[in-house]
């Protein structure tokens, strides 16, 4: 067996950066943007009003002016604005040339085209400089995920297409004869298949794309038709199958494919038969097949994996720490992500820990991290834990 940081090591190592593709703006969003993009013009393009006012040259208490025209957004009023002299102006209009400020209208009387200053003026000048959010050539750097703010400002910047990394392409192969797809009728020894629904939904969060392969059964013909399946995928999971049992052939078949293994059992609890290669031109994952080992497998080592591919860096999965809501009895000589809730009175780690309740993952918001041969904690502690 090897540790956690070291399995991550050898995955970060096959894992194959992804080639960049252009997409229109309105696909940009949680895509990650692969090559810094610039500005294509000011913002704002002319100083403008924040405010519904009067745009004056300069103002004081008491002083009247004659309004002599209009500024709105998208039509500004071109001529410039002398001594006396006032424009209607409305938010994001441009300023006319000689107004120095924007009066609001709150603190303005009109009677006809005259306007008459309050004595309690707001002495703010309510104008936005040319440039004032950003200028031409200024950068969003790359790579980082794009959320909604980050296309609003790209949309600002007059950038229509986008550079990004093509999403990371994963099969997903379920194996083992006891298992039917959701909505079918088991047969009396048999269970549902639940480990890649799960893993699809992670992976399409994550920003790859993920197809669910039909279901390869414990037999040499069965993996090597699911195999042969695979197409054009950057990445191969399978689930189940990765042990050493009689039934657990996944490894062979591989290897009798061409699979170049980089490592197979991981000294951690939930998910110790793990395994990882590279199969033709595809990088390949082998996950236990109990349901919460596979789906920690997945937080732990494939959403690293998927990272990296995007080009945002290999890097285990970020952790956080709490303070300790309930005691822990020591730790054994295995990494443990012990399945745990965390809330306003720290974090703590959930009654039962067996590797095939769902309903216990379900539960849980964190994996809270013992370290291996970590020793008995106490209330108040300070944890380690992996957000879920």
């Amino acid at each position: 067996m090897i540790p956690v940081t070291q399995a991550l090591d050898h995955l970060f190592a096959l894992a194959a950066p992804l080639p960049v593709e252009t997409v229109p703006l309105t696909e940009a969003a949680g895509r990650v943007l692969a090559r810094p993009v610039t500005a294509r013009r000011d913002q704002p393009p002319f100083p403008a009003s924040a405010m519904d006012g009067y745009a004056v040259p300069e103002a004081a208490a008491g002083q009247s002016f004659t309004v002599i025209g209009e500024s709105a957004a998208g039509k500004r009023f071109d001529a410039s604005v002398g001594p006396g002299e006032a424009v209607r102006i409305f938010t994001g209009a441009p300023v006319p040339e000689g107004a120095n400020r924007i009066v609001i209208q709150e603190d303005v009387t009109r009677d006809g085209d005259r306007i008459t200053l309050h004595d309690d003026l707001d002495e703010n000048t309510y104008i936005r400089p040319a440039g004032t959010d950003f200028r031409v050539g200024q950068s969003v750097d790359a790579p980082k995920r794009l959320t909604a703010q980050d296309v609003a400002l790209l949309a600002a910047m007059n950038i229509a297409e986008v550079p990004v990394t093509r999403r990371p392409r994963v099969a997903l192969i379920s194996t083992g004869n006891e298992l039917v797809m959701p909505g079918e009728t088991p047969g009396p020894d048999q269970i549902i298949a639940s480990n890649t629904f799960g893993l699809q939904a992670l992976l399409r969060e994550l920003g790859a794309e993920a197809r669910i392969l039909p279901i390869a059964r414990d037999t040499s013909a069965s993996l090597i038709h699911g195999f042969s399946l695979v197409e054009d995928a950057d990445l191969v999971i399978t689930i189940g199958g990765a042990s050493v049992g009689d039934h657990d052939l996944v490894a062979q078949v591989a290897e009798e494919l061409g699979m170049d293994r980089a490592f197979h059992t991981v000294a951690m609890r939930p998910g110790k038969p793990l395994m990882s290669g590279r199969l033709n031109d595809a990088m390949m994952i082998g996950l236990p097949g109990n349901p919460v080992s596979a789906m920690v497998c997945g937080h732990v080592f494939v959403a690293p994996v998927i990272r990296a591919m995007l080009g945002l860096g290999a890097v285990p999965a970020p952790r956080l720490t709490a303070r300790l809501a309930a005691p822990l009895t020591a730790n054994g000589p295995r990494e443990h992500y012990m399945r745990a809730e965390l809330s306003g009175d720290g974090i703590a780690a959930l009654d039962r820990q067996d590797s095939s309740l769902l309903s216990v993952l379900s539960r849980a918001n964190a994996l809270l991290v013992r370290p291996v041969k970590d020793p008995a904690r106490a209330v108040g502690e300070t944890v380690a834990y992996l957000p879920l």
